[in-house]
């Protein structure tokens, strides 16, 4: 890791850039492969499915023996491990339910608002170097609370053609049941448009590589909704002389061995600490199975030096991390004025991985600075908000006069005459009687 001291407000921007390409360079790709699966449907899944993964498929969905057999082949400690995450995953998604919101905003004018399940959602599950079927719980737990009718899943198959069979067994204990073995721009441009064998969805959801996040967006130009923009991982610990200079090593490391693209960030007011967690690192790296991707991410990574908790602060809210781990005797301070960041972790006994599998928060989160305007995934990413109203004869009488002015000012008198009209009948009725 590159340490930097002090550097200045304006540096900050250069020091914090992700180590992504541009979406410009991206996007060419992305596109020619929508506009050939729109056109030409599994035909164009299947070339690309050939082309990046080297297997051909005649069919993507996963049969009922596929599903059966993967439940013979996880070690009963991976299952067991899984119920736990799953049982913590939902009751803190439960916990997030909320009730209807029911005001009379004057005498006769009732609004309400409630929510309802967006119908139909697709899960992205990365495979590549790690089969993510973690991240089945923290998509399809939700699904399921909110109530989703049709949630169908992609994750890229092996050279063999399969999908590994933790996943399959997440899938099914989550209780999906329609699996494609489809990965990265070819998965996402199924959804988007539908083809013979892959639903069209009305919202996506899931992280990926660049090309993944760039298709995303890209889905969104076709009326498709996305969680956000979830793209490398990323990781940035605060920590002072209080903070474990191993366990910190070991949160770095956690987020490298992720991909050769991630980056993890060191904020500290310690020098002292800066060198002992980078003497933890490269003793903590040579022990991992992943070390050669590990390696390339921390090449891509920084420790910074600042002098005070403020400066430290103002820097961090300026990265907005994806992951954020405060380790410091002033932990308040942090947790109380950090503005930016997915999810947050404080103390030396939090390590990151625990939200990554099983403590109960979600792990699909807002990366490459999103988290300055994006929330992590949560209940309501797989609902909507639907306001209603209803107004008395008194109601409109009320409010009546209000609207007429406003819409006559706007020059909208058809809205000011759909007005006048029920008072006009109103009158009348009064009159009658």
């Amino acid at each position: 890791m590159k340490e930097i001291v002090n550097p200045k407000p304006e540096e900050w921007d250069a020091i914090l850039k992700r180590p992504t390409q541009t979406v410009d360079a991206i996007e060419a790709s992305v596109s020619q492969i929508f506009t050939e699966v729109q056109a030409n449907g599994d035909l164009a899944v299947k070339k690309y499915t050939q082309k990046f993964d080297a297997v051909s498929l005649d069919d993507f969905e996963v049969t009922q023996a596929e599903l059966d057999a993967a439940k013979t082949v996880v070690p009963q400690s991976l299952k067991d491990a899984m119920d736990v995450a799953f049982s913590n995953i939902a009751r803190f998604h439960k916990a997030q339910k909320t009730t209807r919101v029911s005001v009379d905003t004057m005498e006769g004018v009732s609004c309400w608002q409630e929510k309802r399940p967006i119908q139909k959602v697709g899960l992205y599950i990365p495979g590549g170097t790690a089969p993510l079927f973690s991240t089945i719980l923290m998509l399809a737990i939700p699904a399921k609370i909110a109530g989703c009718q049709e949630i169908i899943l992609c994750s890229p198959p092996d050279k063999m053609g399969n999908l590994n069979p933790a996943i399959l067994y997440a899938a099914k204990l989550c209780g999906i049941t329609k699996i494609f073995k489809i990965g990265g721009i070819q998965a996402i441009a199924a959804m988007t448009f539908g083809t013979d064998s892959v639903p069209q969805v009305y919202k996506l959801f899931g992280p990926g590589n660049q090309y993944v996040t760039v298709a995303k967006q890209l889905a969104t130009k076709y009326g498709v909704a996305i969680d956000m923009p979830a793209g490398p991982s990323e990781l940035l610990v605060v920590a002072d002389d209080t903070a474990n200079a191993a366990f910190v090593a070991s949160d770095l490391l956690s987020q490298a061995e992720h991909g050769v693209d991630s980056q993890v960030i060191l904020v500290s007011t310690s020098r002292e600490l800066i060198a002992e967690v980078a003497k933890e690192v490269e003793r903590q790296l040579e022990a991992l199975p992943r070390k050669a991707i590990a390696a390339q991410a921390i090449a891509n990574s920084k420790s910074i030096f600042v002098e005070d908790d403020a400066t430290a602060l103002q820097l961090i809210n300026a990265y907005g991390p994806e992951h954020y781990i405060v380790c410091v005797s002033n932990e308040d301070f942090y947790i109380q004025n950090t503005m930016n960041a997915g999810s947050v972790f404080i103390g030396n006994y939090t390590p990151e991985s625990a939200g990554d599998y099983a403590s109960g928060t979600n792990h699909t989160l807002p990366t490459n600075g999103y988290a300055k305007q994006y929330s992590g995934v949560n209940l309501d990413s797989f609902m909507k908000s639907m306001t209603f109203q209803k107004i008395t004869k008194e109601g409109i009488r009320n409010l009546g006069k209000t609207v007429e002015v406003m819409a006559e000012a706007e020059g909208l008198f058809a809205h000011k005459n759909a007005v006048s009209l029920r008072l006009e009948q109103l009158k009348n009725d009064d009159n009658a009687s």
